[in-house]
């Protein structure tokens, strides 16, 4: 406390009354005191780790005014689903570093939807509608809810007419894609939950992918995850005039007016990037 005294050039009352009327303000305490020490708390650090990240997007601001274009540098943190970021998100992160030789990247690639302000992160590339409205999105795409299956699984049981058909096929559910054990379908003006009959559940990707293409039963993914195998006629689709409406993909960051240099140029980067690339 003497120390920040001396650093803002004031008193160390003046000190103690303005963290007290922070404290108020808040309603939180920052600070655990006692006579021999003073460490954060929980809170204290929460808030801390915030105002260090609001300052640092206004000296970037400056500094973007002073010199017309502050180059990009410390830390991005970038988040996407697990299969859209290996096959697209990646690329584009190793890209921007071997441009900004001054930033250093961390990628969390997860199959749920991140807190970009609570997790401390700054672009996430999403696939679906946005819950938040205090976020910025740019759409760069769609992508689709298809059903596939193997021709020689086809051949054998038969080709699908409707959902309704899907009750006497196996199906196999990709909880990434699926949460429940059951299908949506848009039929007419409606949209009809199937329920379905699962010969194996994956929270895995590869392994329901693999198990489809194995001639298991049916699938549903997104359009670009199963692209390459319905263009080499490892797999087919099946209902497509049943399908629900397409969903963005979205490039999506904190809505501010202060946007740091290096939040903006990777986020330009991936509308560039992205809005080129055939998702289905």
């Amino acid at each position: 406390m003497t120390a920040a005294a001396a650093t803002l050039d004031t008193s160390l009352p003046s000190v103690v009354r303005s963290l007290a009327a922070l404290e108020r303000h808040l309603g939180v305490r920052l600070l655990n005191r006692t006579t021999r020490s003073i460490h954060l708390t929980e809170e204290g650090a929460q808030y801390l780790e915030r105002c260090r990240g609001i300052l640092s997007a206004m000296q970037d601001a400056e500094a973007s005014v002073v010199s017309g274009q502050a180059e990009p540098q410390g830390r991005l943190a970038v988040t996407a689903s697990i299969v859209f970021g290996r096959r697209y998100v990646a690329q584009i992160v190793s890209e921007f570093l071997r441009r900004h030789p001054n930033v250093n990247a961390e990628l969390l690639l997860v199959d749920r939807v991140v807190n970009l302000i609570e997790e401390g992160f700054d672009v996430a590339v999403r696939i679906g509608h946005l819950s938040d409205s205090s976020l910025v999105a740019t759409q760069v795409g769609q992508v689709r809810r298809v059903v596939c299956a193997t021709p020689q699984y086809l051949r054998r049981y038969g080709v699908p007419r409707t959902p309704e058909d899907l009750r006497k096929h196996r199906c196999i559910r990709h909880v990434g894609t699926s949460p429940r054990n059951e299908w949506q379908f848009q039929m007419g003006r409606r949209r009809v939950a199937i329920p379905i009959t699962c010969l194996i559940t994956c929270n895995d990707f590869d392994c329901a992918l693999s198990a489809c293409t194995d001639g298991l039963g049916h699938g549903m993914f997104l359009s670009y995850q199963v692209a390459s195998y319905i263009k080499s006629g490892m797999l087919r689709y099946v209902l497509e005039k049943f399908e629900t409406e397409p969903l963005p993909v979205q490039v999506v960051y904190a809505h501010s007016r202060l946007l740091s240099s290096k939040v903006r140029a990777f986020a330009d980067a991936c509308v560039r990037t992205l809005r080129g690339v055939p998702f289905d």
